[in-house]
């Protein structure tokens, strides 16, 4: 009660003209966290104090929701688990705090659930993508979202989820946690440009494959495209259309932290097109944090 009260008499100040005032009362409602944001937007619907008391509320409440993000995200990296899906939904909390994660991840299992039904152990590991694919791509309906690449609702999962349509990175995302919790190891690969899956040869089905490719893939699947399957050659000639030498990364899966990376990158990028400078500066802090040594 003594925390409610504190919380509510520090909201009335925020309509205090002065900037040095409001500094410090901002400092302090942004030191409750999360608790006090029921708080601000009750004040901020019946409250009647003006434009600059609703401006504040409203940045304040983004301010609040920005650092939870921040916080939780240092604390998924200095997890050693680093589990992918909640990294990436993790993300998705930057631009829609208080979207609904649980729906997502039933969303998630559900689909899982679909494709295991029409999977059996004496299927082989190109049997089994092509029904993944049949179910993922046939019944549920996803693709790639050519028309609208660059547009930010492509790397946000729950957005992915609702419309079916995402970039080479999230549909990689949904395809390959759905896949790993089918026991299919299929993993990211962070190509240029481009993100791809490989389907990893962990029972040594293929000697040939192990001993000449060094990389232990069976073969590589581009999620963008329905799913369609490649060998390492294609690689080699994408890499060398983009004039990049060939190197280890690019044949190899990648850690979850470089695929959060590769998430954070591709809305900086996505920001950076529409002119959203504020958004573009939080994400970089997002992003600088995979620098820190925790």
């Amino acid at each position: 009660m003594k925390t409610a009260k504190s919380i509510q008499a520090l909201i009335r100040l925020c309509e205090d003209p002065d900037e040095e005032i409001y500094g410090h009362v901002r400092d302090k409602l942004i030191s409750h966290g999360t608790a006090a944001i029921p708080f601000l937007e009750a004040s901020w619907e019946q409250e009647d104090y003006g434009l600059l008391f609703q401006s504040r509320i409203e940045d304040l409440i983004h301010d609040i929701q920005f650092q939870a993000v921040k916080d939780d995200l240092a604390e998924w990296i200095k997890n050693p688990n680093k589990d992918l899906l909640s990294g990436a939904l993790l993300i998705c909390r930057y631009q829609y705090p208080n979207f609904d994660e649980e729906k997502a991840k039933s969303d998630i299992e559900s689909i899982k659930n679909d494709i295991w039904l029409e999977l059996n152990n004496r299927q082989t590991a190109y049997e089994k993508v092509k029904i993944f694919n049949n179910v993922f791509y046939g019944k549920h309906g996803f693709s790639g979202n050519s028309k609208d690449y660059n547009s930010p609702m492509n790397s946000y999962l729950n957005t992915v989820l609702e419309t079916r349509k995402g970039n080479p990175l999230s549909l990689c995302i949904i395809y390959s946690v759905i896949a790993q919790s089918l026991e299919m190891p299929i993993y990211g690969v962070n190509l240029p440009n481009h993100f791809v899956l490989t389907y990893l040869d962990e029972d040594n089905i293929n000697p040939y494959i192990k001993a000449e490719n060094k990389h232990g893939g069976l073969f590589y699947i581009n999620a963008f495209s329905k799913g369609g399957i490649f060998d390492e050659a294609q690689i080699d000639e994408f890499l060398k259309g983009l004039n990049q030498p060939r190197a280890r990364q690019f044949y190899e899966p990648c850690s979850n932290s470089a695929i959060i990376i590769r998430m954070l990158t591709n809305l900086i990028s996505s920001f950076q097109q529409s002119g959203s400078a504020e958004r573009v500066k939080e994400l970089i802090e997002l992003r600088a944090l995979f620098d820190i040594k925790f």
